[in-house]
């Protein structure tokens, strides 16, 4: 059984880096657990689409979109693939689109808002590099938490320590 991200935050404090509260549930599923695959686009989702078309049990991919809710990085067939391909969730610091079919599938999405309007494609985008996520850092690997209560992202080695317990 996964620990409640409030009790994570509890136990670790400020160690803990907390995701801001701004975050909306979009998928069909809490909580999640899972290792950070990190990418940093722009309104083109590129990057996201060829990671969400790759293996992803055990992952969470988290996405530094610049914030835009101009156009919607995620929609359903991209994260129907994502469910296919067994990814435990996305995390996107941007919007979705498709509400009421990602509500419907077996993945935790998390986005900033919702908004018809699709991204481009132009192949740009950087993947397995730390970015920033509402002024926190987050790297590839860490390991991710979220629940209705929003996200937290710990060290692996944080991550294990909990596993321990």
């Amino acid at each position: 059984m996964l620990l409640s991200t409030t009790d994570i935050s509890d136990r670790f404090g400020d160690e803990a880096r907390v995701l801001g509260s701004e975050l909306l549930n979009f998928g069909g599923k809490t909580p999640f657990r899972g290792s950070a695959v990190t990418i940093k686009c722009f309104e083109d989702n590129s990057r996201i689409k060829e990671a969400l078309a790759s293996p992803g049990h055990g992952k969470v991919l988290v996405v530094d979109g610049g914030g835009s809710k101009r156009c919607a990085l995620l929609g359903d067939m991209i994260a129907r693939g994502a469910v296919a391909n067994n990814w435990e969730g996305v995390v996107i610091s941007g919007c979705v689109r498709d509400v009421a079919t990602l509500k419907t599938l077996d993945i935790a999405i998390k986005a900033l808002g919702a908004i018809p309007r699709r991204s481009t494609r132009r192949g740009e985008g950087t993947r397995e590099i730390t970015i920033t996520f509402a002024g926190i850092p987050v790297n590839a690997g860490d390991i991710v938490i979220g629940d209705d209560d929003g996200v937290v992202i710990l060290t692996p080695e944080q991550g294990n320590e909990l596993m321990v317990k």
